[in-house]
């Protein structure tokens, strides 16, 4: 008697337990399952059209896509699945497994002998060409192949089969019967998905070849696609381990496991299985005739480079960039224009991350300039670098390349936020969300999840929170949790996303303690970011000389790296230290210097956000009439992209300005100023009230009883001053004059 393990899932190439080294040579076998799948399509062929209904049979051909391909499943789960698309032809399954089971082997020899008339006539059931075809010939093939001992041990592995089935069916019922409701919210729209789940796997034997190609190819789909709807990482390192003990060459399971070990952030275990994948590649190119040197070649290179691409995730930066000078080697052998392109590209990524790297980008960008590859920070214009991605654009349309057209309009909401047109970024942000995939994606599978609507989602989140719409930021980073959970590869990008809004609250809200704790976390998912969000909060707290120590060091790290977004933010965080402390002169050469790569790097909303400071250092400086001029430069493009806060502040300032050149007004003139002042105090206190940035509410209302005094509005002054009187005991002072804080 064979095994419970042999009855179960039967394979011809097993003996004692042992599977042969040649088992992935065979493409099918046969198996007491795939019996039971001949004998649903036998009994699809013999059911009238009539007596199935249309919806009936739309299901039952959803579901004989998967089934041929996948791996064994019980019988009982066999009769769920056919019993949900069609109850009248699960029953007739049932009973047809149950006569061949229970009576001889001459019935199981029938069996197949009658499946050949399924092509006979000349109008035959199936087309011989066709899926189900195709896979009736293979079956019908495997059995006449066995010898007259495997037919005996695969008619006693389906009596096991049936047995088991029965009596898991006994226990399901007396299940559903003391639970009803729960098993029926079990068996949802999600069960008809015949994708490859736990249970299923984990009581398979070994799989043939085209189940294991189907297996790899579904697991790597879901991995790319919707992580969420994949094996988690062990179950599916577990299959990985046991397609690899029956095929230690399989190279494709190997390259699965250095995904699924990515997911984990497993460098040693990700490493090996990389390794492993090429060695195999390799040796299987070397091998056959029609690669000959140059798949040998081609799987060096893309080895060298997956490798950098693989310590560079890690951090490991020396290592990342020893393995791709050696990719770019072999590369520019072979004459491989499209893995030289890669590898420039991850010549930009080590450019952000390691210093001493930025100059072989350099060297390499001259090639990129020859094949006319745009960039962002070369100081190109928005219709001009746009210009230059509809170039390739055109061609993704073209090819229905879905997954380069997502990263593309990816890249356009990153550069519009860049330039600082928040109206574009938004836009493409939600063009990208509401497109449909062009690319085929398992069942089950909305959406892709990948990182280009990670990103999407993330602009969208930081949009929403810049606007004041915390809610809505809320939804948005909920439905990012929802759609990559914590353990999955992209889910970074929300965490930071999620990190830097809380910052932004705390800080409006003067809850510096709070922000403090929060620089922990934005340090670990974004060092540079973290460092300078440090320096804020030491600002804010009137820590003066420790913040400055902290943007000096940031400001020389950064202006080696060449991140050109963050020295500006640092020159002009540098410039409020020295006003903050009473030296506008010194702030000026920091001012002037951010202003020029501002312009250089026609980044628009820093140059105004530069404009802005100017206009306040001229305020401190006594020459408000020139801050005034400066401020009609400035004003127009942060009231149309800005950000709430940004567009407060700079109310605020043309408020002061005012105050300070009507000091020379004659009366009548003055007062009206004054009063033009007060309107545009009450438009930045709306906007501060937006994001319920308390601080500089204080700030204005301080201002504006000011203001009522001076005009001799007794009531509207005692209300202003209650108010400033309210937010004062509730806020920390910061301890500064009032017209040294922007």
């Amino acid at each position: 008697m064979a095994s419970v393990h042999e009855s179960l899932y039967f394979n011809p190439m097993m003996t004692n337990g042992v599977v042969h080294a040649n088992v992935f040579g065979i493409k099918d076998w046969v198996t007491p399952y795939k019996i039971a799948v001949l004998v649903l399509l036998n009994e699809m062929g013999r059911t009238g059209e009539g007596a199935v209904s249309l919806l009936e049979r739309r299901k039952l051909n959803q579901l004989l896509c998967p089934l041929p391909q996948g791996p064994d499943i019980t019988l009982s789960k066999l009769y769920k699945l056919i019993e949900d698309s069609c109850p009248q032809l699960a029953n007739s399954v049932q009973i047809r497994i149950k006569l061949m089971a229970e009576g001889e082997l001459k019935d199981m020899e029938q069996f197949f002998d009658d499946l050949s008339d399924s092509f006979s006539g000349t109008e035959p059931e199936v087309h011989k060409t066709s899926v189900v075809g195709l896979f009736l010939r293979h079956m019908i093939l495997a059995y006449s192949k066995l010898s007259f001992s495997q037919v005996f041990k695969l008619y006693t592995a389906l009596q096991q089969y049936f047995q088991n089935g029965e009596k898991k069916t006994v226990e399901d019922t007396e299940m559903e019967l003391t639970s009803r409701e729960e098993g029926e919210r079990k068996m949802e729209k999600e069960e008809l998905d015949v994708s490859v789940r736990e249970e299923e796997v984990s009581c398979s034997g070994p799989l043939s070849q085209k189940q294991a190609e189907f297996f790899l190819s579904q697991q790597a789909s879901l991995l790319k696609n919707d992580e969420t709807k994949a094996l988690t990482p062990a179950s599916l390192q577990k299959e990985l381990n046991n397609l690899l003990k029956f095929n230690p060459d399989f190279a494709e399971a190997h390259y699965l496991s250095y995904l699924n070990n990515l997911r984990v952030q497993d460098v040693f275990s990700s490493t090996h299985s990389l390794l492993h994948y090429f060695d195999r590649l390799i040796l299987t190119g070397a091998e056959s005739k029609s690669n000959g040197e140059e798949g040998y070649g081609r799987s060096l290179r893309y080895a060298a480079l997956n490798l950098a691409a693989l310590h560079c995730r890690f951090g490991h930066y020396q290592q990342a960039e020893l393995a791709l000078q050696e990719a770019i080697r072999i590369a520019q052998e072979s004459n491989d224009h499209v893995c030289l392109q890669h590898c420039l590209s991850w010549l930009y990524v080590l450019g952000q991350k390691r210093s001493d790297s930025y100059v072989l980008l350099e060297h390499s960008v001259k090639k990129a300039v020859h094949f006319g590859l745009p960039r962002a920070f070369a100081g190109k214009t928005a219709n001009k670098l746009m210009d230059a991605l509809k170039d390739s654009d055109l061609l993704h349309w073209k090819h229905s390349l879905s997954e380069l057209i997502d990263i593309s309009i990816a890249q356009k909401t990153a550069i519009w936020r860049l330039y600082g047109r928040s109206t574009m970024a938004l836009q493409q942000a939600q063009m990208l969300l509401s497109m449909n995939s062009l690319e085929s994606v398992n069942s089950g599978v909305q959406q892709n999840n990948t990182e280009s609507f990670a990103v999407a989602l993330c602009h969208l989140a930081e949009l929403h929170a810049e606007q004041g719409c915390f809610a809505a930021a809320a939804e948005v980073l909920k439905h990012l949790k929802e759609r990559f959970p914590p353990n999955t590869q992209h889910a970074q990008l929300w965490m930071l996303c999620d990190q830097k809004i809380q910052f932004d609250r705390a800080m409006n809200d003067g809850k510096y303690h709070l922000a403090d704790s929060l620089v922990t976390g934005i340090t670990a998912l974004n060092g540079i970011e973290g460092v300078y969000r440090k320096a804020v909060v030491l600002q804010a707290q009137n820590q003066m000389s420790e913040a400055h120590k902290l943007l000096q060091k940031l400001l020389t790290y950064c202006q080696k790296l060449k991140n050109t977004e963050m020295v500006i933010s640092v020159l002009l965080s540098v410039a409020e230290l020295y006003w903050r402390s009473s030296s506008p002169t010194i702030a000026m050469p920091v001012l002037l210097q951010a202003l020029a790569l501002s312009k250089e790097y026609r980044l628009q909303y820093l140059a105004s956000e530069t404009v802005l400071n100017l206009a306040f250092a001229q305020l401190i400086l006594g020459i408000p009439e020139q801050a005034l001029t400066l401020l009609h430069m400035a004003i127009e493009p942060i009231l149309a992209d800005g950000a709430i806060l940004d567009k407060g502040r700079a109310m605020f300032l043309v408020a002061k300005c005012q105050v300070a050149s009507a000091a020379s007004y004659d009366p009548p003139k003055k007062a009206e100023a004054l009063e033009s002042a007060i309107e545009n105090l009450n438009e930045a206190k709306n906007y501060f009230a937006k994001v319920d940035c308390k601080e500089r509410i204080r700030d204005v209302v301080y201002f504006q009883a000011r203001l009522y005094h001076t005009l001799g509005k007794t009531q509207e002054r005692n209300r202003c001053a209650m108010l400033f009187r309210q937010l004062h005991q509730e806020l920390p002072s910061h301890g500064v004059p009032l017209i040294n804080h922007l």
